[in-house]
């Protein structure tokens, strides 16, 4: 018996190592899985997957949740240049965004229900559970923020 004893206990120990594991996760990077949450309702909008390329973030939409009252596009109607009537789904939302101190500047963010292509900023919050995204026009008090929370 005394091995299964031992056994239980590595075993044990490697689960909580592996689950200690995951809640220490990197949550200073807004990098991940983030669902969009509409300023106006507070429902659910998006999920969009930021990513780091060359020194900058990128986000892109992953999955659409259907907003009650609404017409549900599948294409960007709106937008202009290569976004014209591109798929909503895989559409690169988020561009440019670098890290400014506490904060990250200088990008764009593209509104798929009007196809404007906003400047923007983002600012992790809560420990990293959450990113207030901003869009605006010229200057930031001339504009709109957005909370995303993060899935992963």
């Amino acid at each position: 018996m005394p091995t299964t004893s031992r056994a239980s206990r590595f075993v044990l120990a490697l689960l909580a190592v592996c689950l200690s594991s995951i809640a220490w996760a990197d949550n200073s990077s807004p990098e991940g899985l983030w669902k969009s949450i509409d300023d106006n309702s507070g429902k659910p909008r998006a999920l969009i997957r930021i990513v780091e390329q060359g020194g900058t973030l990128r986000g892109t939409i992953e999955e659409v949740f259907p907003q009650p009252g609404k017409e549900q596009h599948s294409t960007c109607k709106e937008c202009e240049g290569e976004n014209k009537d591109a798929p909503i789904i895989g559409l690169t939302i988020l561009t440019g965004l670098q890290k400014d101190g506490d904060e990250y500047t200088g990008g764009e963010i593209l509104d798929p229900e009007n196809g404007k292509v906003y400047r923007s900023k983002a600012e992790l919050i809560d420990g990293g559970e959450k990113l207030q995204v901003r869009g605006y026009i010229g200057t930031p008090i001339l504009g709109r923020t957005q909370t995303w929370i993060r899935q992963e």
